[in-house]
This record gives structure tokens, sequence and C-alpha cells, in this order.
């Protein structure tokens, strides 16, 4: 199953890899390693040359707890990263909560916005995403980092995310989206319990997200519920960066199920999970019978 294309970016008939760069001293996992200009685009470049097809910036922290930055600090971080990349023809997406991020993004050449707020945080995203002509990633999203896991309460995890997802596609095509360019993610890790088993039954059934019809963004890289679910025998949790094989298993996973893209933060052998599920999916029509040894 091949997800549907979205305008304006790459379509190279599989599962497409977005590929994280940080531009920030605190994000969970790789916090400082990029937060210097000049590192981040070399970062974003090396992705790129290791088959990424998109380059996803962000400068705000949404780890737990993580507590907001300023808006001119977002902006100073973010911009001058996204336009030298885009000079360099890399397609970049703008990880960001705020309007003003989202616009300042897209006028130096971003080519998606990636809010995690699914536009709760700021109600002008979506009118601003609109104008743009771009794409909107709409996550699933219940709060900010620094209480959000107070908020991971379900009866029926699926069925509340799913419902709560569409909701907020129709409030955002209420204010002029337009429908082909709106990307789901049901937001793993946010709002999401890494113990009560939420991010498991959402990657268990995909198939309820991508069934809405518009294409689906699965974000699993370094999430909590792999160093929790990955750790030793006396309870001490896998580092964030040693989950990275883990995180490759989620991505055969999420393109055999017809994901339209993987966020993550090692590309190359997330690649190499897609490309492998294009070539089952590609074998798939051929008769039962046939040789292909």
């Amino acid at each position: 199953m091949t997800s549907a294309a979205v305008p304006g970016l790459p379509q190279p008939g599989r599962c497409l890899v977005m590929g994280v760069v940080n531009v920030t001293p605190d994000s969970f996992s790789d916090g400082g390693s990029w937060f210097d200009p000049e590192k981040a685009v070399r970062h974003g470049l090396d992705l790129v040359a290791e088959g990424a097809d998109i380059v996803d910036v962000g400068g705000e922290s949404t780890r737990p707890g993580a507590q907001r930055v300023s808006l001119d600090e977002e902006l100073r971080r973010v911009v001058p990263v996204i336009k030298a990349l885009t000079e360099e023809n890399v397609p970049v997406s703008v990880d960001t909560m705020r309007a003003e991020v989202a616009e300042a993004a897209v006028a130096v050449g971003a080519r998606l916005v990636n809010d995690v707020s699914g536009g709760l945080a700021d109600p002008d995203m979506p009118r601003v995403v609109a104008a743009a002509k771009v794409p909107y990633v709409v996550m699933h999203w219940r709060g900010h980092s620094h209480d959000m896991q107070t908020r991971s309460v379900y009866a029926d995890v699926v069925r509340e995310v799913r419902e709560e997802l569409l909701h907020r596609v129709d409030a955002v095509l209420g204010e002029g989206v337009d429908p082909s360019m709106v990307v789901l993610d049901p937001g793993l890790g946010f709002a999401k319990s890494p113990t009560a088993g939420h991010n498991w039954a959402l990657l268990a059934h995909l198939d309820e997200f991508i069934g809405t019809g518009y294409p689906l963004l699965v974000g699993a890289s370094r999430k909590s519920f792999f160093t929790t679910l990955l750790a030793e025998p006396d309870g001490t949790r896998r580092p964030f960066a040693e989950c990275d094989d883990a995180t490759v298993a989620v991505t055969a996973l999420a393109a055999t199920a017809g994901a339209w893209c993987v966020r993550v933060h090692r590309v190359r052998p997330n690649v190499d999970a897609v490309r492998v599920a294009a070539a089952i999916e590609a074998a798939r029509p051929m008769h039962p019978g046939s040789d292909q040894r």
C-alpha cells in the first residue's frame, strides 16, 4: 500500500523519510548537537546525502517537561538554517507551533509546516498555512510539554486520538486549508503514556488513520516508549540514542502499512527499511507461485 502523494513534496513512490534537525540546546536526544547554525546546516545536508527526502528543522524542544522559548529566539534559531538549506535545494519542513515562525520559514523556502499542536497552540496557524498554500501536518495534541503527560488518559486511545485528530482537521479546513494539503500525525509520545501501551496501540492500528484518506506521518524516533520497552532487567532505561534499531523496526511497519512519511533522527537505516518495504509491496501482485529467488 502506498500513501497518497502530498503536493509540492518529493514523490518517490514509497514512504518518505524525514530527517530531524533540532536547532535547540535541550531536545531530549540530541540537544545542543546542532545548536550552532553552521553545524545545523551541515547536518541537514548530511541527512540528505544519506537519503532524507525532507529535512525537518525545529527551534523549540517538545520533550516532556520542556518550557517554551520566545518567538524572537525561535526565529533566530530556525530561519537562517532553513534559508541556507533551501538555497541548496533541500526540501525543508519547519517544526513549529507558532504562526509567525511558520510564515517566516515559508518566506525563506520551507515547503511544509509541521505543527505538533495541530493549530491549537496558535489559532492563527491554519490561516497562515492556508494563505501560504503549503502542506500542513496536523498532529494529535492535548497540551504543552510541561504538562502533557498529565493528559494521557484514554478509555480507547485509538478511537479518541482518531476522533480528536479529525475534529482538528475539520477546524483547519474551516479556516481555509486545502484538504489535499493536510497530513495527519497520531502524536506518538505526546500525551501518550509510555507505560500504558498507548503508543503501541496506535502503531498496531495505523490502518485506522490511513483509512481516513489523509497521508500519515509517523514520528516514533527516540521516543520514551522505546526506552521503557528496552530497559535493562534492573529497570535502567535504554538511552534515547540507543533506540535507533527499534525505530527502524517501526519504520518498516509504518511503510508496509501505507504511511506517507516517517520522521527519524538516523536516516540511512530508515531509508533502507522503506526501500525494503517498497520492494515487498511491489512483489505482492506477482503470482503466488512465481519463483523470485
